[in-house]
């Protein structure tokens, strides 16, 4: 029964993995790095910019998910920009190693009243696999359906487009346009993986011009089943010499659940001349609370080689 059961749960978590085929962003975006949700964003800032992010939930659980994500993205010509995102990431017995090619087309509408819009495309290839040398079988005989591992891997495409005036930014994106066509299970699992992120916001400057204010909002949506999530956060920046230092906080939300939120983050950052620190820490307030009370912890270092520090100040 034991093993039926955790068989169960490691089927469940495979499934919700293969079904995103892109890791969720948990709250990276707002660590000064929205590329990670968007192709449009690379090269937006005329520098190149190298960020290293990890991921640790469920501390003090064995096996507990944890995910490490490398992104770079510059601007390699006047309109164009490129990226290129790998990570890696492991959940108990389930392993998933990925890589994003990205490419971004800047236009620019208006230099007055700085308006821009910006399109992106990114080719995506994801590998799944379940790591089956650590199941107990007991004395009983083995499980048919068990065998010296399961894998797949995904090739799948991505498209996006950013809009921005003075201070305001929209972004919208489609995710995994192509059905999955390999299965591992069997044929309840889901091919319908489109998802749709939207991502808006505005920042307000100071009288003086040392602070910052940012509230934005992050929604995702599923296709296959409907599910959307629900973000919406604050940043405040204050600008110091050669640099600026930020701290935030992002409260998450499932649409189609009482207006409660289900998990708070906290979040940090410092910038000096082109290095870069942010840390955000998670926490649950919903019923998992009571098994997860470490929360789930982001750090991201980054450095922006050749950075034109009297460009514009979007995103830093």
């Amino acid at each position: 029964m034991k093993k039926l059961l955790f068989i169960s749960i490691v089927a469940l978590t495979m499934m919700a993995h293969s079904q995103e085929l892109k890791l969720s962003p948990f709250s990276q975006y707002l660590v000064e790095n929205p590329f990670v949700i968007s192709p449009a964003y690379a090269g937006i800032d005329d520098v190149h910019k190298l960020r290293l992010s990890g991921v640790a939930q469920w501390l003090g659980l064995k096996d507990a998910p944890n995910t490490q994500t490398l992104s770079y993205d510059t601007r390699f010509s006047e309109k164009s920009g490129a990226g290129i995102i790998l990570y890696n990431d492991k959940n108990g017995n389930t392993k998933q190693i990925g890589v994003q090619l990205s490419y971004a087309y800047h236009l620019i509408l208006n230099d007055l009243n700085d308006q821009y819009l910006s399109f992106g495309l990114s080719y995506k290839f994801n590998h799944f696999k379940i790591d089956t040398d650590n199941f107990d079988n007991g004395s009983g005989p083995i499980d048919p359906n068990i065998d010296a591992g399961k894998s797949t891997s995904n090739h799948n495409f991505e498209v996006g487009f950013l809009y921005r005036i003075e201070r305001y930014f929209i972004s919208f994106n489609a995710s995994n346009i192509l059905n999955k066509n390999i299965k591992i299970f069997d044929e309840s699992e889901p091919v319908k993986l489109r998802n749709y992120y939207l991502y808006t916001g505005y920042t307000f400057e100071s009288k003086n011009g040392d602070y910052e204010y940012e509230p934005s909002l992050y929604l995702k949506y599923f296709e296959g089943d409907g599910r959307s999530v629900t973000d919406i956060n604050f940043k405040a920046r204050r600008l110091v010499e050669e640099g600026y230092i930020w701290a935030g906080i992002s409260a998450r939300f499932i649409n189609d659940q009482s207006f409660e939120p289900v998990s708070i983050s906290p979040l940090i950052g410092y910038t000096k001349r082109d290095f870069y620190v942010g840390y955000g820490f998670q926490l649950n307030i919903n019923e998992a609370s009571a098994f997860n009370s470490s929360g789930t912890h982001l750090l991201t270092l980054g450095y922006n080689f050749a950075s034109n520090r009297n460009g514009p100040s979007w995103f830093r």
